[in-house]
């Protein structure tokens, strides 16, 4: 786009230029008065000189298009870049949930089974316990 645009300028630049030299060639060798001939090429420059300013003024304008579309798409990319990270925040939140849920259940599974097996320790020892007291006391 940036091609198009640079020769669509050139191509602009040198017809202006090439108009305005065929122009004045043409008045200088035109059979007319010294008069005549000075206001026809002011007559002419005034015409170029306001086909420059509508050209600047085209020119302003689309620089300011161009300016605007881009502060959009920069906006819009903003914009969807927050909806993107704040989905990411989302996924990021339900898996280290369900880490947290999973490590609760292994913590509580693993509380269990030392709890059980202490009681079965507690168990043993206690029967340990009883069987040598009654040893002892049939000893005795």
């Amino acid at each position: 786009m940036a091609d198009d645009n640079g020769v669509g300028r050139g191509l602009l630049v040198g017809f202006l230029t090439g108009s305005i030299v065929g122009t004045l060639l043409g008045l200088l060798y035109a059979p007319k008065s010294g008069k005549e001939l000075r206001g026809e090429i002011q007559d002419i420059s005034s015409d170029y000189l306001e086909d420059t300013e509508e050209y600047i003024k085209n020119a302003k304008v689309k620089a300011n298009q161009l300016i605007n579309d881009g502060k959009k798409k920069s906006e819009e990319l903003v914009t969807d870049a927050k909806v993107k990270v704040d989905a990411l925040l989302v996924e990021a939140e339900k898996i280290l949930e369900t880490a947290k849920q999973k490590t609760d259940e292994i913590v509580d599974v693993s509380k269990a089974n030392i709890n059980d097996k202490g009681e079965k320790l507690k168990t043993a020892i206690k029967k340990g316990l009883d069987t040598y007291k009654s040893e002892v006391s049939e000893e005795a």
